[in-house]
């Protein structure tokens, strides 16, 4: 009864509501930024390598690495394994189509962090809690964006990703449909609890080390694989397209069409424009606000146009089925198999902890940004090592439930922000759009951009750019 009310809740806001409001906003965005996500590539590439205003501060690569942690992860593998055996390969295409658009939603939400961010003792902080209470003078509903960050991130996604890894070892004789995903699920709840209890210094550093190495090994051997199966990419292409704009199968069963699917994953993945992004864009040290937000463009293109397309295409090119029966990790491994040999699965295994310790640490960055909104202080040490053990027995539990039910719980949670989140950018667009076309005036005139805030009319009080 639970896992058919939650589906029916998930249907209704991913059929009308989610795919309406990010298609047309994005699209909105990306016109009113002049195509800023294409336009500015080189601005992007050369904003990563900025080094913080304050010594010892945040870099746009390491926020840049935090949100790439979170949004590159096990959906990465599962998620468009499921698209694709699910809904076809036409959710290829609606990925692609979802990130494009998205990016530009991601620029703007992250510029307002940036414009938006606080002091504190241990450099910036923001995001959308912050824009939302100093620009509306709305607490409550940024306390209730806070609670829906808090139960996607520390709870749903940390779940689903628990449950993600461990489903990857059901390929080898040693597992145990009873036993081992628990067992799994303790060790991986310790290992991310000693991490977390180094404090967020540590997650910065863990996932700025793994994420960059991570990323190019999968997409090296996704690379590989394809140059193994050359031939087959013309036909691949063609269905692709051709699923993608099937209409009749498409509106014949929505909810389980490519369109459906392609969207959900994809939004699942890059998460442009819920608003989780932004807790980590708001604490690099900058000159510029646009800057981030440009950076986190760059973010969204990592996530989709390049570890997800690697996945689809690494899969598409063996040579094996797309079914029901193998989807998720099975049809990833099962892939691998029929190109390297026993080496694929292995490294799909590797790929998935990676994937899996990333994410968590990523995730639980921003539930930790949360939480010192709500309480408006940094947390006590006492209460943080309650909340540390809280979110590993949340990990552990992940790894034993049932995968249909923790999709369905991560999507409705991630919509619940983003149905906050997207009207309020949306309504304080012009000031990220004003910021924009500060940073592009003083790139004009050969100067290093600044920024202060009474030089886009900004109306609110900020703690920087004054």
């Amino acid at each position: 009864m639970l896992d058919d009310i939650i589906s029916n809740i998930n249907n209704a806001l991913y059929s009308y509501i989610l795919i309406i409001l990010l298609v047309a906003v994005g699209l909105y965005f990306t016109v009113r930024s002049r195509f800023a996500q294409f336009r500015l590539f080189k601005e992007q590439l050369k904003a990563v390598t900025e080094k913080p205003t304050d010594e010892g501060g945040v870099s746009s690569f390491q926020a840049l690495m935090v949100s790439t942690a979170s949004r590159v992860g096990t959906g990465n593998i599962i998620g468009v394994s499921t698209a694709l055996c699910l809904g076809g390969f036409g959710s290829v295409f609606w990925m692609w189509l979802i990130a494009i658009i998205g990016s530009a939603s991601a620029f703007v939400e992250s510029t307002l962090a940036q414009i938006y961010k606080k002091r504190g003792p241990d450099g910036s902080y923001g995001g959308p809690a912050y824009y939302i209470e100093a620009a509306l003078r709305s607490r409550p509903l940024a306390l209730i964006f806070s609670v829906f960050l808090i139960l996607t991130y520390g709870f749903g996604f940390n779940m689903l990703a628990s449950y993600n890894l461990q489903s990857t070892f059901s390929a080898y004789s040693f597992y145990n449909e009873k036993s081992s995903p628990w067992i799994i699920g303790i060790i991986l709840a310790v290992i991310v609890c000693w991490c977390l209890m180094g404090g967020g210094k540590r997650v910065v550093k863990a996932t700025s080390f793994l994420v960059p190495i991570m990323g190019v090994a999968y997409i090296c051997v996704a690379l590989l694989t394809v140059c193994l199966n050359i031939t087959a990419l013309p036909g691949i292409f063609k269905e692709i397209f051709s699923n993608a704009f099937d209409f009749e199968a498409i509106f014949g069963g929505f909810s389980g069409s490519c369109v459906m699917l392609g969207i959900k994953r994809g939004l699942f993945s890059n998460e442009a424009g819920v608003g989780s992004a932004p807790n980590a864009s708001a604490s690099a040290e900058i000159s510029h606000p646009a800057k981030q937000g440009l950076v986190q463009v760059l973010s969204v293109f990592i996530d989709t146009i390049l570890v997800c397309s690697a996945t689809a295409f690494m899969c598409m090119c063996s040579g094996v089925e797309a079914t029901e029966k193998v989807s998720g990790a099975p049809y990833v491994q099962e892939s691998l198999k029929a190109v390297l040999g026993s080496f694929g699965p292995i490294f799909i295994t590797v790929a998935m902890i990676l994937f899996a310790f990333t994410t968590l640490l990523g995730n639980l960055y921003y539930v930790d940004k949360c939480l010192a909104y709500i309480m408006k202080k940094v947390p006590g040490k006492k209460f943080m090592r309650v909340y540390h053990v809280i979110a590993s027995l949340v990990i552990l539990l992940g790894a034993g439930l049932s995968a249909d039910l923790l999709w369905n719980i991560a999507d409705i949670t991630m919509g619940g922000m983003a149905l906050i989140n997207i009207p309020v950018i949306l309504f304080l667009s012009k000031y990220a759009f004003r910021a924009l076309k500060d940073y592009e005036k003083q790139k004009k005139q050969g100067v290093e951009p600044s920024f202060k805030a009474e030089d886009i009319g900004l109306p609110h009080k900020v703690d920087y750019w004054n």
